[in-house]
């Protein structure tokens, strides 16, 4: 049975088990590649000294003279012009549009709207200045994920790199309980022994093909319902969430999320089903991983969707049991 939580906990429960089986970069170095940032340097001090600038909104064009680098530096220089991307806070990349302070010092976007002085010399960061000569020298270059150091080896375009870094399987996992209470954040592996540390109210049932029991489904305002199926060699996070997704209509969402990547969500489907008093209601789909969570589903109803009314028809004293199979494809 599983017990409902306030709004944005995670609650644990319990179930009636029914018999189931457990069943990055390129490598620089040469003399072309010192001079090639000795190249982009000097472009962008002297785009700096000529006032090569604009606001943040503006645009304009250089001389080619400007930001031209030796074409045989190009190939191997990246590590080498990349690094002068780097930003003094944060560390990560400073990307388009390329802001400096006013003695031509850089910080990413991210970090400069934090800060109330150049990190490097101390100085005014206002009025904002663009350095149109380091953008154009960026617009050359492929610039690495964030999360190589955790193993991706992907580099890209700075256009690319944000929307790869929003999905990148490398990117540390969030814990997967519904909510926003839970800031916590780690690897795939450490996700099972966190839930089970900062989670222990959330049963575990083993085998393919379970009962998934939601007690008090009456209660009023955003309820989450949670527990764990283990089965298969994974274990697999049910979620059943009630919400108002349009004012005054409440409804309930159901979904089943695997403890693993994309890919390994590939290999499994599962099916849930509301059954009772002569009426049945189905839904199978691929689960979805844990990296995606079921904010995204539920946005779009990519998941089991009914409204009180229904989820009256199949309730037993304000408890509602979901059968919930788990198969392999």
């Amino acid at each position: 049975m599983s017990r409902p939580s306030s709004a944005g906990g995670a609650a644990g429960g319990f179930g009636a088990g029914k018999a189931g089986g457990s069943k990055h970069g390129g490598s620089g170095g040469t003399t072309a590649a010192a001079a090639a940032v000795a190249a982009a340097a000097a472009a962008a001090a002297a785009a700096s000294a000529a006032g090569v600038s604009g606001s943040v909104t503006g645009s304009g064009s250089v001389p080619a003279a400007a930001v031209a680098l030796p074409a045989a530096a190009l190939p191997g220089q990246s590590a080498e012009l990349t690094a002068l991307f780097e930003c003094p806070v944060c560390f990560d990349y400073v990307l388009p549009p390329i802001l400096q302070c006013q003695a031509g010092h850089l910080v990413c976007n991210q970090c400069r709207q934090k800060l109330s002085c150049c990190p490097t010399c101390r100085g005014p960061l206002t009025p904002s200045i663009r350095n149109l000569a380091m953008e154009k020298v960026a617009s050359t270059l492929p610039f690495p994920c964030k999360y190589v150091s955790a193993g991706c080896l992907l580099s890209l375009h700075h256009t690319e790199k944000p929307e790869h870094e929003e999905v990148c399987e490398f990117r540390p996992y969030t814990c997967p309980c519904p909510g926003a209470s839970c800031k916590w954040q780690g690897s795939l592996e450490a996700v099972m022994p966190h839930l089970m540390h900062a989670h222990k109210s959330i049963t575990t049932l083993q085998g393919e093909d379970i009962v998934f029991l939601a007690t008090d489904i009456n209660l009023p305002g955003a309820v989450d319902w949670v527990m764990m199926q283990s089965c298969f060699g994974h274990h697999f996070m049910l979620v059943l969430e009630k919400q108002e997704k349009y004012e005054g209509h409440q409804q309930f969402f159901a979904i089943v999320l695997l403890i693993g990547t994309r890919k390994q969500a590939e290999n499994f489907a599962y099916r849930l089903e509301l059954n009772g008093n002569r009426r049945r209601l189905t839904w199978e789909a691929t689960p979805r991983s844990i990296h995606d969570g079921v904010a995204a589903a539920i946005m779009n109803s990519d998941c089991l969707v009914f409204d009180t009314s229904i989820a009256h028809l199949f309730a037993d004293n304000g408890n509602l049991g979901i059968n919930v199979t788990i198969s392999m494809c």
